[in-house]
């Protein structure tokens, strides 16, 4: 079995960051990630049970048929990635959790996954590499970002992103569950967000959740999507 590669950016302070390539580093507590430690085995359970192509089903025209770089921004069990990676695509795949992204790599071997330890709103280890990506996903993410850090966290997802590459997010609406930090934010305000950024939206689509369990709590997701367009 090919070794699994991991590059690894411990981030301790946002104006000091180490980043360590070849090792592993046990992550500094990332804000955002409150919770996900100790369910990780639930995660897992959960997550790995619903095919990625059922959880974006309302994406997947935006998903290149061709070869392609794609980030996916906490990219939790590795579901998601090893997808990408299984239709040819090379994929850096960020998860500051150790016990999601650890086990992850072990659970999805795949030659052409990247597994970073970095986290937003910086995503500091992983711009000093200067890359652009074809897609960028940030799957139930962005929820856990407060305003000033959404803010922060836009103009480093629009750099990411080459021209005419495309930005995903799915966004969860509802109850928060125990030990979890999330935040409610309107479709609108992101779109904005985005537009300041050259981020055209294409893609703007509400939908309750698809497990029973969260829809009777109220849950529901926005998928967002867009088109980075031509610098001026």
């Amino acid at each position: 079995m090919e070794t699994q590669h991991e590059s690894c950016a411990t981030c301790y302070h946002p104006r000091r960051t180490v980043c360590y390539r070849g090792y592993r580093e046990m992550s500094a507590p990332v804000s955002g990630t409150e919770g996900y430690t100790d369910e990780a085995a639930e995660l897992f359970r959960r997550y790995e049970g619903i095919p990625a192509a059922d959880a974006h089903r309302a994406v997947l025209h935006l998903i290149p048929a061709a070869s392609s770089r794609i980030l996916d921004i906490g990219s939790g069990t590795g579901r998601d990635a090893a997808w990408f990676a299984a239709q040819g695509h090379r994929v850096v795949a960020v998860e500051p959790t150790d016990a999601l992204r650890l086990p992850a790599m072990t659970l999805h071997p795949s030659p052409l996954i990247e597994w970073l330890n970095d986290s937003l709103p910086e995503l500091a280890c992983l711009r000093t590499r200067g890359e652009r990506f074809d897609v960028v996903m940030l799957t139930a993410v962005w929820m856990h970002l407060d305003a000033q850090q959404r803010h922060r966290a836009m103009p480093n997802l629009a750099a990411l992103v080459r021209e005419g590459g495309t930005v995903i997010m799915k966004i969860r609406h509802g109850p928060v569950p125990a030990g979890r930090r999330m935040f409610e934010i309107p479709a609108e305000e992101t779109i904005e967000l985005a537009r300041m950024q050259g981020l055209h939206p294409v893609l703007n689509l509400r939908a309750e959740s698809s497990q029973q369990a969260n829809r009777v709590a109220g849950v529901s997701w926005t998928s967002l999507a867009f088109v980075k367009g031509p610098t001026a």
